[in-house]
Parts: structure tokens; C-alpha cells; sequence
């Protein structure tokens, strides 16, 4: 059995079903891995400038003024904690996003071959955001307040708040951490899924130069 015209379209009519949904199952497990493996350490958000966890909102416009103020390590250690506790929480994710691998569908298979860049990240939002969001609060919380990250962003809130630079229903350093978390965790599946889609070759997995490489 073959894909069918989706596939065809694509150049992909040569390769079987159990090739193609083979292909993609090893396309999302090596997205999910390496991005699980980056962030899931010391300095996993930290240390990346492109998933660094920086001040929410309205803190983050007012934080020059509060490092005017002497306010400067508590900025510091705010952000430090904050990413630490998101590098807390990602390896919660890989449990999940197998899951969702194992539990892929043809039709999945055929939408993510098809989709283009962002189709493999698209997939795992659909299939592990709620899951994730609920798996994810609970760590953070616990990472929370083993640092006492929420009295430190209390405390930073309330100094912006009495300089108004801060609104009284700022969501809650958890809720934030945790939504920072999860789109770092995607960017870095997305990241991984182009280098997948520009190289498919040099990944040195056969059936991924096999499967992808009919897409070029």
C-alpha cells in the first residue's frame, strides 16, 4: 500500500506506508530526544539566548529601571531561577512526546510528510500541549519553591508595582515558567525537524536520508 496522491504529489510514491510512517516516527523521536536533551540540563535555558527565559511583561519594560534602583540581583536571581526551573521540568516531557509518537496515525504521517517545516512541531502541540502544561505545573512549582522563586518575583512585582511599572493581575511566575518552558521545548523540536528536512542524509539514519531525502 502507498501513500496515496498526498505522497505522490511529493515525489514520495515509491516509498510504502510502513516506510513513510517509519520515517516520520524516527523524525519525531530524534526531535523530541535531542530537544529534551539540550534543554533538560543546567544551562539548558540559561545558557541558549534563544530560549532564555527573560522577565515577564510588564517587569521585563520596567527592568532598567529597576537595575537603576539597586534592584539588580534580585533581577539576576529571578531570571536565574526562573530558568532553572524550567530546565527542572523538561524531562517531565519525554515520557509524552513518545507517547505521541507511538499513538501516530497514517494520516498523521501523511500530514507531517506533507506539512512542510512546522509540521512536526505542529503535531506535537496538538497531541502534548494540555498534557505537558499539567505535567509541567507541578514541577515548576516544586522547583518554585525550593528556591523561592515566587517570593522573589513577589517581591520584584511588588517594587515595580509601587514604581507602576507592574499591573495587579500579572499572571502567576508558575503559568509563565511553565508556557516559556513548553515554546522552548517546541522551537527546539522545530529546529531540530529543518536540519532533518535540509539534511536528511547527514543525519546518518538511512531511513531518514530515505524518507526525507524523497521530499528534495
Amino acid at each position: 500500500m502507498l501513500l496515496g496522491s498526498a505522497a505522490s504529489a511529493l515525489g514520495l510514491s515509491d516509498l510504502s506506508s510502513a516506510d513513510a510512517s517509519a520515517g516520520v516516527r524516527a523524525a519525531l523521536e530524534r526531535g523530541s530526544a535531542v530537544a529534551v536533551a539540550k534543554l533538560g540540563v543546567t544551562d539548558g535555558f540559561f545558557g541558549n539566548p534563544q530560549v532564555k527565559i527573560g522577565l515577564p511583561g510588564a517587569l521585563k519594560k520596567g527592568e532598567s529601571t529597576l537595575r537603576m534602583l539597586g534592584m539588580g540581583k534580585q533581577t539576576d536571581d529571578l531570571v536565574l531561577s526562573m530558568n532553572r526551573a524550567a530546565e527542572a521540568a523538561v524531562p517531565a516531557a519525554k515520557p509524552l512526546l513518545i507517547n505521541a509518537v507511538h499513538a501516530m496515525s497514517l494520516s498523521d504521517a501523511k500530514a507531517i510528510l506533507s506539512g512542510g517545516d512546522g509540521s512536526v512541531t505542529r503535531f506535537f502541540k496538538d497531541k502534548t500541549q494540555g498534557s505537558l502544561t499539567v505535567k509541567f505545573l507541578p514541577i515548576v512549582r516544586q522547583a518554585t519553591q525550593r528556591v523561592g522563586l515566587a517570593q522573589k518575583y513577589n517581591a520584584l512585582a511588588g517594587e515595580g508595582s509601587k514604581l507602576g511599572l507592574v499591573s495587579g493581575d500579572a499572571a502567576s511566575v508558575e503559568q509563565y515558567v511553565t508556557q516559556r518552558a513548553l515554546d522552548g521545548l517546541y522551537l527546539l523540536i522545530e529546529q531540530e525537524e529543518q536540519a532533518i528536512r535540509r539534511d536528511p542524509v547527514g543525519t546518518g539514519s538511512a531511513l531518514l536520508g530515505k524518507v526525507f531525502g524523497a521530499l528534495r
